[in-house]
């Protein structure tokens, strides 16, 4: 048996000698025994730089037209609120204890307007709870009273809630056990 090596994927194709070589890559389908290079000379430069014809200007678009019509009351990240503070507060600390905190968190999730890691900022008991019970389920869902693990994004402020570790038990259970 022998072996080639694509050309274009450097792939390493190897074949039978009863059926002979391949002609296509199996892995990129391209030509094996037709590898070509595409030779540019500097005859003809001159003329296609005489020919290209200028693009119209684009327009200049105002940062506070970012967002289109966007409603103003709608929610848009807010990206740098941090640096609103930098004059008063040392940063350079925020951020050492920021990732200090980070470091000992079980989860950390991500914010979903500026994608970074989000600190736990405590639990924020849900008592006034009116549960769903759908009919395929034969019960509620989730029953109050229950707990909700708070984030804070120390970068934008956004503020985000996860079901706390001992209610996901309690919902994992409802959803996976059969209701008399």
């Amino acid at each position: 048996m022998e072996t080639t090596v694509c050309p274009w994927c450097h792939t390493e194709i190897v074949w039978d000698e009863e059926f002979g070589p391949e002609e296509n890559c199996p892995h990129c389908n391209n030509e094996l025994n037709g590898y070509r290079t595409v030779t540019v000379g500097i005859d003809g430069i001159e003329e296609e730089e005489e020919k290209v014809v200028e693009e119209p200007k684009q327009e200049v678009i105002n940062d506070d037209d970012l967002w289109g019509d966007v409603d103003k009351d709608s929610v848009v990240p807010i990206y740098n609120t941090l640096n609103q503070f930098g004059d008063d507060y040392d940063l350079n600390k925020y951020e050492e204890r920021v990732s200090g905190i980070l470091a000992i968190q079980e989860e950390a999730p991500e914010c979903t307007q500026c994608h970074e890691l989000t600190i736990l900022a405590g639990k924020q008991l849900v008592s006034n709870f009116e549960p769903s019970a759908p009919a395929t389920l034969g019960g509620p869902v989730l029953t109050s009273p229950f707990s909700l693990n708070v984030y804070v994004c120390p970068s934008c402020f956004h503020v985000q809630h996860s079901l706390a570790q001992e209610d996901r038990i309690q919902l994992v259970r409802n959803l996976s056990t059969d209701k008399a």
